[in-house]
């Protein structure tokens, strides 16, 4: 999480949820897999997905296309609401645990920008009926391609 100052108030993110939904809604990967942003703030998102038979793979695990998608889409919205336009410079996913449940959640969190590079993390969680697993984490470097 971007830490400020106790006294001050956490700025305003750089797109609107609105916005953000929008952009989210014509990305059609992000679309077509069922990405929802849960919530939205200055440099945090959470968003999650539905899991469904055809986002896993032969093992019925969550592919590991989804659970990067999740990543990837937590780090690069989380930097959105800081810095405006961006897309994905790099990333490392580490898969903790297979992603066995009804709903991936993804928390993504700006740990610091720096120039027109935004570092951040992402944690994502398979959620069952009675607990949430933490299947994988990253750390991502997104890049600043346009003005907020």
């Amino acid at each position: 999480m971007l830490v400020t100052a106790e006294h001050e108030t956490a700025p305003k993110p750089a797109y609107s949820r609105e916005e953000i939904e929008a952009i989210i809604a014509k990305t059609p990967f992000a679309a077509w897999a069922g990405a929802k942003l849960v919530s939205y703030k200055y440099g945090e998102v959470e968003i999650n997905l539905s899991m469904r038979r055809e986002l896993t793979q032969h093992h019925g695990f969550g592919h590991g296309a989804i659970v990067g998608l999740l990543a990837d889409s937590a780090c690069a919205w989380a930097a959105a609401s800081i810095v405006g336009d961006v897309v994905t410079a790099e990333y490392k996913l580490n898969f903790l645990a297979p992603a066995v449940g009804h709903t991936l959640l993804a928390y993504g969190s700006v740990l610091g920008p720096a120039g027109r590079q935004t570092v951040c993390r992402a944690d994502i969680y398979c959620q069952t009926q009675s607990r949430k697993i933490l299947v994988a984490t990253a750390l991502a470097t997104i890049a600043q391609v346009g003005r907020a």
